[in-house]
């Protein structure tokens, strides 16, 4: 996990899915742009997961919301195995599998942990609304909090879809754009507008897809323009990227004088002396006469 949970913070749902949905081995984001891309991506991606429709037509139909979300967990369940299976297969011209198993079977885990939160939310609500009477607190309750950590972790696995990242930067956007066409993909086929006119029914079907797609690539362009990464590449041929780093921040002098000094001092010794010693000191020679300088001669000037 990204951070380790109290028991106050178990009770903060968004704090929860935080921790267990951005665990420590996703690598960070390389460039502070792509973060923006993946941010519309998810935005773009939410939009289709719930439906145009839903709020043109001004209607909120709960039990379909629950049952779009189950249809989604299976499209993701079965086509994000599939889809980077694709990519093994294209991969192993230039590498094994073997070097990547251990980000594969992280990001298998957090997918599954994922659907399995989604499946149990959708159970639990539909037992809540079934059972009612007493049991409509308690669970109620639970519901509400789960589905909390269920929505602040699908904005988590959307930006990062599943740990992929820590395999190849460039399949989260692939794995985006081809879980968002699928999900199309029936209303392409059976030509269901959901009741609404031609304009807004295309709109609907190929608005969220398109836009996804576009966000998608750009985001792809702009990883092996900058840095390399192309997504033919086995993740093991790739240059090694690290986030970019802050600029520096210039050194601010001391506002009373020399920074590396005291404050009302010379850099040198005293302000106002002079830099090899006192001015008022007498020379190294006498300058009334020659010889070492003797102020006194070895003498009391008052006298004995």
């Amino acid at each position: 996990m990204s951070d380790r949970l109290s028991m106050r913070s178990i009770l903060q749902p968004k704090q929860v899915a935080q921790a267990l949905y951005h665990p420590v081995w996703i690598p960070a984001s390389v460039d502070p742009s792509v973060d923006r891309l993946k941010k519309a991506r998810i935005i773009a991606g939410a939009v289709a997961a719930f439906g145009v429709y839903t709020f043109v037509q001004r209607k909120f139909a709960f039990e379909e919301v629950l049952e779009n979300m189950l249809t989604a967990s299976v499209v993701v369940l079965f086509i994000t195995p599939l889809t980077v299976g694709v990519m093994l297969f294209v991969w192993r011209r230039t590498g094994t599998v073997r070097q990547m198993r251990v980000p594969l079977l992280n990001s298998l885990k957090l997918l599954l942990f994922f659907i399995g939160s989604v499946v149990g939310l959708v159970f639990l609500w539909q037992g809540t609304m079934t059972l009612g009477g007493f049991w409509l607190v308690p669970l109620g309750f639970a519901a509400l909090w789960l589905t909390g950590m269920v929505i602040y972790g699908a904005v988590q696995v959307s930006g990062n879809f599943f740990g992929t990242a820590a395999v190849h930067r460039s399949l989260p956007p692939l794995l985006a754009t081809v879980t968002t066409w699928l999900m199309a993909l029936p209303d392409l086929v059976t030509g269901d507008l959901h009741g609404l006119s031609l304009t807004m029914g295309i709109v609907f079907i190929l608005g969220a897809p398109l836009t996804v797609t576009s966000i998608a690539l750009l985001e792809t362009r702009r990883l092996k323009r900058r840095y390399g990464i192309r997504l033919s590449a086995h993740p093991a041929t790739l240059p090694p990227t690290s986030p970019a780093a802050p600029p520096p921040v210039p050194p601010q002098a001391h506002p009373y004088g020399h920074p590396y000094g005291h404050p009302y001092g010379h850099p040198q010794g005293n302000a106002y002396g002079h830099p090899q010693g006192a001015p008022y000191a007498p020379p190294p020679q006498n300058p009334y006469g020659g010889g070492p300088y003797q102020p006194y001669n070895g003498q009391n000037p008052y006298g004995g």
